[in-house]
């Protein structure tokens, strides 16, 4: 069993309330899509690409969606409307798997060496630091010794939340003064999860994609110095977006792609919108797995992402 634990029905539950508002989007509109027809005619796969587009699935991952439905009624000749879910379910299951946003549930920590490193980025305000402390939390709850590292020091407010959820999880925070070299704190904060034995190291960064070159060469710095205390760090460079804004999470994240490598993506606060679709169309521009998502302020609904789980709470009424 993985570091989160299976997916059990407490977190299923999360899930199917967290993506409610986006699950009675699209099928509000897959509803109207479909009136009156009773087969996938051209008028359908026209009202479905509207759909698709405006649930935040992305221009270009709804026009793959639609050409390989078109091709699955080429080749099954006849194929009625109340197919349509089963269809959109095993397509958009089909995009995840190839841009490895696969079953997550078991994953955990590689046995070969530790402490595993996690870069985490992402512009401010996305959950960045809520994300990390529950990280924090979830690892710390496997039994896990966790240590995180107050990175982004161009804001006091930052390391002070980190600080705030250090202390909430029982977990040290490694800081140094405001303004002080990121890179200097992360240096610091490996050498001190190294002589402890830590587990797991989560560093915060800074999110200022106004000045991409600075940040540009400041990952890089920190990425440099790390590699002095553990050669294969980072282990993860971990992209925090917030679902609710939509298509802007994707312009980020592209932004982010340009500025350094990217490994994994966590998508937050997808409770409360409509915009669910997001998770689908990112993971299939970006080719980078969504690893995590965001749905809701308790510490469990921070989850490991599951496509099947996440399809079929999209496409499932009940």
């Amino acid at each position: 069993m993985g570091i989160f634990g299976l997916f059990n029905k407490k977190k299923k539950d999360i899930l199917n309330d967290g993506l409610e508002k986006t699950k009675f989007s699209v099928f509000d509109k897959l509803a109207r899509a479909i009136t009156g027809k009773s087969t996938i005619d051209d008028d359908v796969l026209d009202n479905l690409e509207e759909v698709l587009i405006t649930s935040d699935i992305g221009v270009d991952t709804t026009l793959k969606i639609i050409h390989r439905i078109e091709e699955r009624v080429a080749r099954d000749k006849y194929v009625s409307t109340s197919e349509l879910n089963e269809i959109l379910r095993s397509e958009i299951t089909n995009l995840l798997t190839e841009n490895n946003s696969g079953d997550n549930d078991d994953w955990d920590l590689p046995q070969d060496h530790k402490p595993y490193v996690i870069l985490v980025v992402g512009v401010n305000g996305v959950g960045k630091t809520t994300t990390i402390g529950k990280l924090a939390y979830q690892f710390k709850k496997a039994g896990k010794k966790v240590y995180i590292g107050a990175a982004d020091t161009f804001r006091a407010a930052a390391v002070e939340q980190i600080c705030i959820w250090g202390e909430r999880v029982g977990v040290p925070v490694i800081k140094q003064q405001m303004g002080s070299d990121p890179a200097s704190v992360a240096f610091d904060t490996l050498s001190s999860a190294k002589a402890n034995g830590a587990d797991v190291v989560l560093i915060d960064t800074a999110g200022r994609l106004h000045n991409k070159i600075g940040l540009m060469n400041e990952l890089k710095k920190i990425k440099d110095v790390m590699k002095k205390v553990l050669p294969e760090a980072p282990d993860e460079v971990l992209l925090v977006l917030d679902g609710s804004t939509g298509q802007n999470a994707f312009e980020q994240a592209k932004q982010f792609s340009s500025v350094t490598p990217i490994s994994s993506l966590a998508i937050t606060k997808l409770d409360g919108t409509a915009k669910g679709g997001v998770v689908i169309g990112i993971s299939d521009q970006l080719k980078v797995p969504v690893k995590y998502i965001g749905l809701g302020e308790s510490m469990d609904a921070l989850q490991l992402f599951n496509k099947r789980q996440f399809v079929d709470s999209l496409f499932n009424r009940q």
